[in-house]
């Protein structure tokens, strides 16, 4: 079995479920909370962004200090941002300081960052034949965040006296657990990156090169499409809902059916990808979010936000998971360690615009507006990818 021969997908599956508990409990509260403290409603999403920007400018010195320090050591150190971060966050809340909680979100965005290698590290040594499979293990941790992190959500956000308080301080306990967690990770993942001259001759391929490369180029590009889109969507989701008057409670029930699509179809995908390939289950994921879009022009019912939002989710899941097992299929366990920093980068600049400009779209053209550029851009990926020849790994 899959996992008794390779323990550290348990481990790493594990600290996703922590990790998305910290980020369900952010993506339910933070756009509110911007809403709440910001002096100017534009700035609502600021935060929102600024947790994108934590992540990307974490991503090198994340990369470096795991190439000199081992992956483990870097998992920790992110876990270990993330736990600051509830609780500078939490303080903020509390004191209606909204600079402060940009800064917050600053440092989650770090936690955020090192999360995205979890995936990585779970193909570290994984033979060609299951790479799919280890992937999709370790985003399955997130189907027990969805189940669970909406009500601790709920409950936390109104457990002291000022709202939304207690819910950093959960997101700072539970990153505390997943940095604990971490320190169970095998030997191999604890010892810093190998440096002999052939690793460090391939380690220093410039990402300019690596992005020449079809095959690399086309996983990260699906990827960071799937990403953005998630991103611009999911953020506008808690205040499109707001604004139609659906309370919390409901809005974070249709958060919950998110991650529950985020993460469901990983029990099957990572079968497809290995079976069908990496590009295929890519276009899968895109035609997902096509009718994620469709769906929630339809109406403001909570219907409608619900079953977009599941699709929204399942659509990320495809296209995150096949690009990840395409990036791998592609690059050595050399350039992988420029591969992917760089399609985190990558993923993370594109979510980084999205989430910038859901807050103005949000604002002044509206819902409708949202998934009207989700449109447009799916368009434009199919216009720009589609019908091109399979590209050999």
């Amino acid at each position: 079995m899959l996992l008794q021969r390779y323990p550290q997908l348990l481990t790493l599956s594990l600290a996703q479920a922590l990790y998305w508990s910290c980020s369900i409990i952010g993506i339910a509260l933070t756009g509110l909370a911007g809403q709440r403290l910001t002096p100017w409603p534009l700035l609502a999403t600021l935060p929102l962004t600024l947790l994108v920007a934590g992540n990307l400018l974490s991503i090198g010195l994340l990369a470096r200090w795991m190439q000199h320090f081992g992956r483990a050591r870097g998992l920790q150190y992110g876990a270990l941002l993330g736990m600051a971060a509830g609780l500078l966050a939490a303080w903020a809340v509390a004191h209606a300081q909204f600079a402060w909680f940009c800064a917050a979100m600053v440092l989650l965005g770090a936690y955020q960052a090192s999360a995205g290698f979890y995936r990585f590290a779970a193909l570290d040594g994984m033979d060609v034949l299951h790479k799919g499979r280890a992937a999709a293990i370790v985003l399955a941790g997130g189907i027990a965040a969805a189940l669970l992190a909406p009500s601790l959500a709920i409950y936390t956000s109104s457990a002291l006296p000022t709202p939304m308080v207690g819910a950093y301080l959960a997101i700072a306990a539970l990153a505390l657990l997943a940095c604990a967690l971490l320190q169970c990770l095998p030997a191999q993942l604890k010892a810093p990156a190998p440096t002999s001259s052939k690793t460090s001759a391939a380690s220093k391929i410039s990402r300019s090169a690596l992005w020449q490369r079809p095959a690399i180029r086309q996983a990260i590009v699906l990827s960071a499409c799937g990403h953005g889109l998630m991103i611009l969507v999911m953020n506008a989701t808690p205040l499109a809902m707001h604004d139609a008057g659906h309370s919390l409670a409901t809005s974070t029930h249709v958060i919950q059916w998110h991650v529950l699509g985020m993460f469901l179809p990983s029990l099957l995908a990572g079968f497809a990808v290995d079976r069908f390939g990496a590009r295929r289950i890519a276009w899968l994921g895109a035609l997902l979010l096509v009718a994620s879009a469709l769906i929630a022009l339809t109406g403001l019912q909570v219907m409608p936000f619900l079953v977009s939002s599941l699709l929204l989710g399942a659509g990320w899941n495809l296209m995150i998971l096949a690009g990840t097992t395409l990036l791998s299929q592609s690059s050595t366990p050399q350039e992988a360690q420029q591969a992917q920093p760089l399609m985190e980068w990558v993923n993370n600049g594109s979510a980084a615009a999205m989430s910038l400009s859901c807050g103005m779209l949000i604002q002044t053209l509206g819902w409708n507006a949202v998934n009207a550029v989700m449109l447009l851009v799916l368009l434009g990926l199919a216009v720009s990818l589609f019908g091109r020849p399979a590209v050999q790994s």
